[in-house]
């Protein structure tokens, strides 16, 4: 029996078996094929598809433009795990903390899954995250929010409504400012944009639902008006003029932890003060459980009854 010539034997017919084809297509090839790119190109393709427009966006872009800068290669084709973690000692040496370093790394991962997802890197590092020291939350007593109130309200009256109804609902900021009138049925505010993606409703406190009906029904919501970036520099000033300008904890972030740390000392159990806050994990409320601590008092009498 005549042997079978390679053209037969691997199912190429005649006519092509002496055509020389100009590659063999494999990840090697593939990867040649994708364009560099660097971590900015990424943000402008697909930063407004990834994030809402508000403070977390403006923080993801700081984020992301300071970890371009001090990547060593800026270009590139495949994000490496020697990238990675290149990064994560130069940022360390910065003095960032684990903390810090977890909330650059998580808009890393973010941006760099769509650009794996959409073609644009072949391969992706493994994230692992920074074990983190439980920090100091700091929250306004009510001398001290009664004082921060009134020097903003001395600048501007929706300045002033805009904080209560923060203190009273635990919005963030950007919710607040992203409250539509229609999302107020009944005495309760409905946020649908949030940090977590998934939407919750709270009732209003007396004086949060006057904060948001002293406005006039005009444009999208009671605080669609206000310019972020202009709230941030006066309730800053306003810091310094109540002398607390030292204390940097004293942002409007401290709004919403002040809220929790109110329900929690007021002694609402944990699991609603999580859907309140609307966070994704318990473990996130678990920061303020150590100030319910008057729930330990019921453990006394026990102990008590063994001391003779």
């Amino acid at each position: 029996m005549q042997q079978l010539n390679a053209a037969e034997d691997t199912g190429i017919s005649r006519d092509y078996a002496s055509y020389d084809f100009p590659y063999r297509y494999n990840l090697t090839t593939a990867a040649k094929l994708v364009r560099e790119i660097s971590l900015k190109g990424l943000l402008e393709r697909y930063g407004d598809i990834l994030w809402q427009p508000g403070s977390h966006k403006y923080n993801v872009n700081n984020f992301i433009g300071e970890l371009h800068e001090i990547l060593e290669n800026p270009l590139f084709t495949v994000f490496s795990q020697d990238m990675l973690d290149g990064l994560i000692g130069k940022l360390r040496n910065r003095g960032n903390s684990n903390a810090t370093i977890n909330r650059k790394m998580a808009a890393l991962r973010k941006l760099l899954r769509k650009a794996h997802k959409m073609g644009d890197i072949h391969s992706l590092p493994e994230f692992r995250r920074e074990k983190e020291k439980a920090g100091r939350i700091r929250f306004l007593d009510h001398e001290e929010e009664r004082r921060l109130f009134e020097a903003i309200g001395k600048e501007s009256d929706v300045y002033q409504r805009l904080c209560i109804f923060l203190v009273d609902t635990g919005a963030r900021l950007g919710e607040g400012l992203g409250l539509q009138w229609g999302d107020i049925v009944e005495r309760r505010a409905t946020f649908w944009v949030t940090k977590s993606g998934r939407s919750r409703s709270v009732p209003l406190t007396a004086r949060a639902y006057d904060a948001v009906f002293a406005s006039e029904k005009r444009g999208k919501g009671p605080f669609a008006g206000i310019d972020q970036q202009r709230f941030r520099t006066s309730w800053h000033a306003a810091r310094h003029t109540v002398g607390l300008g030292s204390d940097d904890d004293v942002v409007p972030h401290i709004l919403r932890h002040t809220c929790a740390s109110r329900l929690v000392q007021g002694g609402i159990d944990i699991r609603r003060v999580q859907m309140w806050l609307g966070h994704q994990t318990l473990q996130m409320t678990m920061r303020y459980a150590h100030l319910a601590s008057h729930d330990l008092d019921m453990c006394l009498p026990v102990l008590e009854r063994h001391v003779k």
